[in-house]
């Protein structure tokens, strides 16, 4: 089974006291210690997030381990990562993210392990890489569209409640046919996905939610979609 969960905020890096997240995306893998890995990529290999995965996941019934292409751990990137039962892809910059992936292969050995079973997380950056196309601020202050790597239709916006701008340029960019329709998640919210098709949505927080957003008859059209709180 192809799994990806989808973080649009949240999780060890943004509330650490709030596990909910990061034990759902653990029991995922349905194993009694699975071997989990962060890929910093997106921030540069930040120390002190590198820091906060190791903090949490040290905490944890599993076997937490990084992957850095600055610093990489091995030649052999593929036999690193199918061993693995979790990837976890932290945020920051997604097209650096993109380009450093292409330019290593690691964009085709992440769709290998998808294929063969390895559960694909990842927060805002990490998030909407899976997915064919989103809204990003990577090139400066201003959001723009960015095209990512498919394995999931549609579009993916992250932080959809917590940051202003996020929802009007998603809205302005599907009215414009830049972006095509797809879901937004809030902070604290995780859209899991079984063979490419969305099979739950949950959640770190009470209020939190996620919509299905598209444009039709000239309007930007925005749904609720039925989210669990991790209670």
């Amino acid at each position: 089974m192809k799994q990806i969960i989808a973080l649009g905020g949240g999780g060890f890096s943004e509330e650490p006291e709030n596990p909910l997240l990061d034990e759902y995306i653990l029991h995922q893998a349905q194993k009694e210690k699975p071997k989990i890995c962060y890929v910093p990529t997106a921030n540069g290999d930040s120390d002190i997030c590198i820091s906060w995965f190791y903090d949490f996941f040290k905490k944890q019934n599993c076997e937490p381990s990084h992957l850095s292409l600055f610093k990489p751990p091995t030649r052999d990137l593929e036999g690193y990562v199918l061993e693995k039962d979790i990837i976890y892809v932290g945020g920051g910059n997604t097209k650096n993210l993109l380009v450093l992936w292409k330019e290593w292969g690691l964009d085709s050995i992440l769709k290998k392990a998808w294929e063969q079973g390895v559960i694909l997380a990842g927060i805002s950056a990490g998030s909407i890489c899976w997915f064919e196309d989103a809204i990003t601020d990577s090139y400066g202050d201003q959001l723009e569209p960015i095209r990512c790597l498919g394995m999931i239709s549609g579009s993916n916006c992250p932080h959809y409640d917590e940051e202003e701008k996020r929802r009007p340029a998603y809205h302005k960019f599907m009215a414009e046919g830049k972006v095509k329709p797809g879901i937004a998640a809030d902070d604290g919210v995780g859209l899991h996905y079984m063979d490419q098709h969305l099979h739950r949505i949950v959640s770190s927080r009470p209020e939190a939610g996620a919509y299905h957003v598209s444009y039709e008859g000239q309007k930007v059209k925005e749904v609720p979609l039925e989210t669990d709180y991790l209670e």
